[in-house]
């Protein structure tokens, strides 16, 4: 890293030429690529020390704290948009139980703590022009100790999905099993057997738990 005359600190990355990056999966066949190359980077990273690493962004996926926050806006009210959000809230905390899923099980020792990148959306990634294949990962700002569930979880929330981030006419959403299926198909590949055996069947609650957590967001 260099730093300037006024304090400023600048890191130098290598360019990666003849690549790029997608905001939606074309095909399962794509989206499993994607599954692979986040499971290789929690693969390279299996034997590093999580706990060594700092949260660059405190509470970032913890979704209990997230709940509190919501219960805290609600009572707050500041922008008056409590009475129009009243459905949105009630689902929420219908669905109170399912914030502490993740957390409650890396407490208890049930998940380990892992190295994850915690924003493992497919355009995070980058795709050779040529090949189709993927690069490397990128976007690393958000690289903390977590559980290998929010990296599938969201992956899964935004891959799967049948509609964009963004999009208001709910009609049009839904998980396309097929991009699930994909994804976990290489992600579980690229991890080759480092993953434990609890973390593999719990996988798809990283989806739930880390789609409730965005909604909540």
């Amino acid at each position: 890293y260099y730093t300037a005359p006024d304090g400023s600190c600048w890191r130098a990355y290598e360019y990666v030429g003849g690549v790029e990056s997608f905001q939606s999966a074309s095909s399962p066949e794509v989206f499993g690529e994607v599954g692979r190359a986040f499971g290789h980077f929690q693969m390279q990273l299996a034997d590093y020390d999580a706990s060594c690493l700092c949260e660059t962004i405190p509470n970032f996926h913890n979704t209990p704290s997230r709940y509190a926050d919501l219960e805290e806006a609600i009572a707050r009210n500041a922008a008056g948009r409590a009475g129009a959000a009243a459905k949105e809230i009630e689902f929420v905390r219908a669905h109170r139980e399912v914030c502490s899923y993740i957390t409650d099980r890396i407490k208890s020792g049930l998940l380990p703590l892992r190295v994850t990148h915690n924003d493992t959306k497919l355009n995070n990634i980058l795709i050779d022009k040529a090949t189709g294949k993927p690069i490397c990962v990128i976007d690393l700002d958000t690289v903390m100790p977590g559980s290998v569930l929010f990296d599938f979880g969201d992956a899964i929330r935004f891959g799967a999905s049948s509609a964009a981030e963004d999009e208001t006419k709910l009609s049009l959403v839904s998980m396309r099993e097929d991009m699930f299926e994909a994804f976990a198909a290489g992600f579980i590949s690229g991890l080759d057997g480092s993953l434990t055996d609890a973390e593999i069947l719990e996988l798809p609650m990283g989806a739930l738990v880390i789609t409730l957590e965005t909604g909540i967001r």
